[in-house]
């Protein structure tokens, strides 16, 4: 019982500490939809980003976004109808041309059985990850992501209110972020996603210290088991990135079909 007493309290002080807002996932802009694959099904992503326009300044010693490009490999492999594992390795090329690795991360995604609602499915991921410091200064952190989605007619709804916990001490920060898209049956969805990083859980940053995005993205879906999405983002406030450009490829192989 003193055990769990000191758990409960730990946790309570991360989520009460003091702290600046905490920039957005650089390295995966995505919303996900609930969806994971099916059991033993293997599947590989690669998420492009380049800060085509951001912020110039940072605070030692993590590096300024502006004009960084990211490149991230996504393998995963559902072992359940509504159990998928995954891992993030991370790569950065700096506006020198320099190339850094930028760290791993390892998850675990569980979701509601496609067959449990015909509009929408719910789940939750937990992901955690070591990054070099220049990358992000907290180092060791946890992301603890649910998962909500629906559908009505063509229209396809997904959020995310996704609780970022370092791992090494500081606040828990709140990092909503949310899709919707109008869907041509087997052919593409058009949409927009929305993401934040408004603070800690304690008390949200100032206005004009958090983050917030929009993105005009555009997904393919006429090719079985392929994946690509392309957007164009744009920063809505003075601490975000004015302009940030996106690509995510992917491929599920499904041997079952």
């Amino acid at each position: 019982m003193r055990g769990r007493a000191r758990v409960g309290v730990a946790l309570a002080l991360i989520a009460a500490a003091p702290g600046e807002a905490r920039a957005l996932d650089a390295f995966e802009i995505q919303v996900y939809d609930g969806t994971a694959n099916p059991p033993g099904v293997f599947g590989l992503e690669l998420h492009t980003n380049a800060v085509a326009s951001g912020v110039a300044t940072s605070t030692p010693p993590e590096l300024a976004p502006n004009h960084q490009a990211h490149f991230t490999l996504e393998p995963s492999f559902g072992l359940t109808n509504w159990w998928e594992l995954g891992a993030y390795f991370q790569t950065a090329l700096r506006p020198d041309a320099g190339f850094d690795y930028a760290g791993i991360k390892l998850r675990s995604k569980f979701v509601t059985p496609p067959a449990w609602s015909a509009r929408g499915r719910l789940g939750i991921n937990f992901e955690v990850g070591d990054l070099p410091a220049r990358y992000e200064a907290d180092r060791w952190g946890l992301e603890v992501r649910p998962i909500l989605s629906w559908s009505l007619a063509r229209l396809r709804f997904a959020a995310n209110p996704i609780i970022d916990v370092p791992l090494t001490g500081g606040a828990a920060t709140f990092e909503p972020d949310a899709q919707a898209l109008w869907e041509m049956p087997r052919v593409a969805s058009f949409g927009l996603e929305y993401y934040a990083a408004l603070g800690p859980l304690s008390g949200f940053s100032s206005a004009r210290d958090q983050e917030h995005y929009l993105f005009e993205v555009a997904n393919l879906l006429a090719v079985r088991n392929f994946e690509l999405e392309a957007g164009v983002g744009e920063g809505l406030t003075a601490a975000s990135n004015a302009l940030v450009l996106k690509v995510i490829v992917g491929y599920t192989f499904d041997r079952a079909r």
